[in-house]
């Protein structure tokens, strides 16, 4: 007799509930990029984003790319992952992604904006050791009403916000964010 695992169970249901949120997101919004991406993460964290891709579908929540008239965009600093990264967090029992979004949004950086849509849904696969999963991270896409980052992350892992017209070396997903650029702006 053979005994299933737990945590392949959970990644087999992060895997479904993604393929749900892909359909709705699609849906909701139309066709937009669906850049792939590939993570390679530790037993916890693969824990973590199969917990959270059971729940919604996205093992990383949900992010903004936040953009002035000029062009510049807003990136935040993450200190456990030392690099700049999108706004963006989990989403709470009772909100939608774009209100999880925007919330997240004046959380990590303090800058309130204007909604345009979804810009990209990323198509992540998560490996550890002999696991995978697979999910959806919506990132949405909002014209920034106030100037002036500043940051009050209650979880404490933002130290910084700024706005940069040239993203830094160290931006997670960079290629993803400058073809999106390149589209839009």
């Amino acid at each position: 007799m053979t005994t299933v695992d737990e945590l392949s169970y959970l990644a087999e249901e992060a895997r479904r509930a993604s393929e749900r949120l892909y359909h709705d997101m699609r849906e909701r919004h139309g066709e937009v990029m669906e850049p792939e991406l590939v993570r390679r993460v530790s037993r916890p964290h693969f824990r973590r984003a199969v917990d959270r891709g059971s729940e919604s579908g996205s093992p990383y929540g949900v992010h903004t790319i936040v953009y002035r008239e000029l062009g510049d965009l807003l990136l935040v600093r993450h200190e456990p992952v030392d690099m700049w990264v999108l706004p963006g967090g989990e989403v709470g029992a009772e909100e939608s992604f774009r209100e999880a979004a925007a919330r997240e949004l004046r959380e990590e950086a303090g800058v309130e904006a204007e909604y345009d849509g979804l810009a990209m849904l990323l198509d992540v696969t998560i490996h550890c050791g002999d696991y995978e999963t697979a999910g959806y991270v919506p990132v949405y896409a909002a014209e920034a009403t106030t100037d002036e980052p500043e940051v009050s992350d209650p979880d404490g892992e933002i130290t910084d916000a700024q706005w940069f017209d040239e993203l830094p070396e160290d931006t997670r997903d960079r290629w993803a964010i400058e073809e999106w650029r390149e589209r839009k702006l």
